[in-house]
């Protein structure tokens, strides 16, 4: 009776975490999905290892109403100050722009020592716009003196694998064209599996670029030996947008070329019921309905499209 208990504790015990943590290789938590005017829901995602909660933070648009969200959805059972200071172990931050980075800045007095990881360029922006006495406080280790030293840069390099610290995961970055400056893919991996998010990024055709070439090549093994799990990838205009004012930014016209592209790397009917995450839909919501109606009839190559829902969990 003794070990048939001891049995069955360990089963209550796994049903428990599968039912907590969920299936899969990754855990995300979208705290933002929308691109545009809504400041309650910009793009941020809380990845982790399954069955863990040392999480690392995709962009940073919105944090604390993201997380009580999450809350609400029973996601976590803790205060949404720990979620912050004890969950989210650090930033991976695509680029610049306000809508991928407010909620860092405006979390940043009640958060805890952790690194924000980002290109050269963008951490620069941190140290000479943003974490400056004049527009907020610096709450980095390095730039304007008195420095606060809470948060340290770490630089990525393109191309270079990086732990990321105080969780099972690593990144490696890779450059995207977004305009007038240099946006980033990040590829993390936690032991032999992979997903990868996309920051802000135009198609290559329309930014001269081969930046979207250069990132399918690298990711193709990847999906060939099924190890990718997902692509979290933009799409903020329906096909109406003229491509002269696209800014940087995706329609389904133009994701669908470029899965075009990536199928042509990793072989035909590859890519059938592959995860492909669409993120940074700009409002309003008839345009939101327009990009799922078009990506839905250009869906030729049977990929399978998720919509993320802001405080909802996604396993990969």
């Amino acid at each position: 009776m003794f070990y048939l208990n001891k049995i069955l504790h360990l089963l209550f015990c796994l049903f428990l975490s599968i039912s907590v943590f969920g299936q899969g290789t990754f855990r995300v938590v979208p705290l933002g999905v929308k691109g545009g005017i809504d400041e309650s829901n910009l793009s941020a995602y809380m990845v982790a290892a399954v069955q863990t909660n040392n999480y690392i933070c995709l962009d940073a648009g919105t944090l604390h109403y993201g997380i009580e969200k999450a809350i609400a959805n029973k996601v976590f059972n803790v205060p949404a100050e720990q979620v912050l200071r004890r969950y989210i172990k650090g930033y991976l931050i695509s680029h610049s722009h306000l809508d991928h980075l407010a909620g860092l800045i405006i979390n940043s007095p009640d958060d805890t020592t952790k690194n924000i990881y980002a290109f050269a360029d963008c951490i620069e922006t941190f140290k000479t716009h943003y974490f400056t006495w004049k527009s907020w406080a610096n709450f980095a280790d390095e730039g304007e003196t008195p420095q606060l030293k809470k948060y340290h840069y770490k630089v990525l390099t393109p191309g270079n694998e990086t732990p990321l610290e105080n969780t099972e995961m690593t990144v490696k970055a890779f450059p995207l064209s977004h305009s007038n400056l240099t946006s980033t893919a990040f590829l993390i991996r936690s032991n032999e599996n992979y997903m990868l998010y996309l920051g802000d990024t135009g198609p290559d055709e329309i930014e001269k670029s081969h930046n979207l070439e250069a990132l399918w090549q690298a990711i193709a093994p990847l999906i060939k030996a099924k190890k990718l799990k997902a692509i979290m990838i933009e799409v903020s205009f329906p096909d109406e947008q003229p491509d002269k004012t696209l800014f940087g930014h995706l329609t389904p016209h133009w994701l669908m070329k470029e899965m075009d592209d990536l199928q042509k790397l990793t072989g035909p009917g590859t890519l059938k019921d592959f995860t492909v995450v669409i993120t940074h839909v700009k409002p309003p919501q008839s345009s939101t309905e327009r990009i799922k109606m078009q990506l839905a009839d250009e869906n030729k190559l049977q990929l399978n499209l998720v919509y993320p829902e802001q405080g909802k969990v996604l396993n990969f």
